[in-house]
């Protein structure tokens, strides 16, 4: 794999510690800011929904800028937000520094994705995307983890500081690593970009992305509560936990992709059955040490293996003009997913049964999903010309 990749890896890793670092940090941030820990989630909802705002936004606003122009605007804007964060003295502010760091999100992996297909073979690019969102899947490793144990020892906001001093490190590693020739791209009219969206497949793949992702947001979300109070960890266990976690991740994404270059619709189906058994199986797991741990590193597995067939599935679907909007906007429909399971998980917390029922019900949604898998190619093969 060429290097200029692995470029895009560095930013992703920076985003990635960004969006998940806070829930390494609920209980720290609820008790400093005074507000409770569903509204300390809301952070997550926040952030999600700033990406899906953004991502579509700015896909459009920078069309007709280089790709790698793109690519450190959106980082120098996540940068920025970041450091807004650590000064932030109030959980409105906190909440705003969130959307502005947001807006960079979705449109950097989705001109990423873009990127990384054009340094391929046409046969290894689900694996090209998986190994950009390996950045993705080390932040939770690493980065997560690592923030949650700076949290609990030098203050919430030390985190973020950290954080920013990452972003600004893949500014860095970007300028020097993504070659300029990546830049002669002519956008298509914006009539042909918007036209896309209007393709049924287009439309459903979008879909599943939402609902493959959201019943696993619901969960992640409040992992830190799910592990100290149900599973009986200490604050302390949590960030080795998460390093499990992060494993899972790692090891997922990468099998994933390699699955998806051999068969994209058998992994899209395969992926998502996978997710919705592990998730109903967690809500037992959950109650005992070992099951929680194994959970969480069956969890992460499952959920980002999920990433490089619902990616390629939209972009397959999209094909030449549009396909750069569709693929920022597959992005945001991760973190719609992602915000609706966060708002789902709390709902569950304040007006439903409660913490230990959040896995079970989450498992419904990437069943959903699964579900829809199944439609669209029943409906992709009948729309398929017979041979007589």
């Amino acid at each position: 794999m060429p290097i200029a990749l692995y470029a895009l890896t560095v930013g992703a890793f920076g985003i990635g510690v960004t969006e998940f670092i806070i829930m390494g940090l609920l209980l720290q941030v609820s008790a400093d800011l005074g507000v409770s820990i569903p509204t300390a989630g809301l952070l997550m909802t926040g952030y999600a929904l700033g990406v899906f705002v953004g991502a579509p936004i700015l896909t459009l606003l920078t069309r007709r800028l280089p790709r790698k122009t793109t690519l450190l605007v959106l980082m120098a804007i996540f940068t920025v937000g970041n450091a807004l964060a650590a000064i932030a003295p109030t959980y409105g502010v906190l909440m705003a520094a969130r959307l502005v760091t947001a807006l960079a999100h979705g449109t950097f992996f989705g001109v990423g994705s873009l990127v990384a297909v054009s340094l391929v073979a046409p046969e290894r690019k689900a694996s090209a995307i998986s190994i950009m969102f390996t950045g993705l899947t080390i932040a939770t490793l690493l980065g997560v983890p690592f923030g949650a144990w700076l949290g609990l020892a030098f203050g919430w906001r030390m985190a973020f500081w950290a954080v920013a001093a990452v972003g600004a490190l893949a500014f860095v590693v970007l300028a020097a690593l993504v070659p300029a020739a990546q830049d002669k791209v002519e956008p298509a009219p914006l009539r042909e970009e918007f036209a896309v969206l209007a393709r049924p497949q287009v439309q459903l793949g979008l879909l599943m992305t939402v609902l493959g992702f959201g019943g696993v947001f619901a969960v992640f979300t409040y992992i830190q509560p799910i592990l100290t109070e149900l599973a009986g960890f200490s604050k302390a266990a949590v960030s080795p936990i998460l390093l499990v976690f992060g494993a899972g991740l790692v090891g997922g994404n990468l099998v994933g992709g390699r699955w998806a270059d051999k068969g994209l619709n058998a992994a899209l189906v395969g992926t998502l059955a996978a997710l919705t058994l592990v998730m109903a199986g967690s809500a037992l797991a959950f109650h005992s040490q070992v099951g929680a741990v194994i959970a969480a590193f069956l969890l992460g597995a499952a959920a980002f293996a999920t990433v490089a067939p619902l990616q390629m599935r939209v972009l397959s679907q999209a094909g030449g003009a549009g396909q750069g909007l569709a693929s920022s906007l597959n992005i945001a429909a991760f973190n719609l997913g992602n915000a609706f399971g966060a708002w789902l998980g709390g709902a569950v917390i304040a007006h439903g049964p409660g913490l230990s029922a959040i896995p079970l019900i989450a498992a419904a949604v990437p069943l959903s999903a699964l579900a829809l898998a199944g439609f669209s190619l029943a409906l992709e093969r009948r729309a398929q010309p017979s041979i007589a």
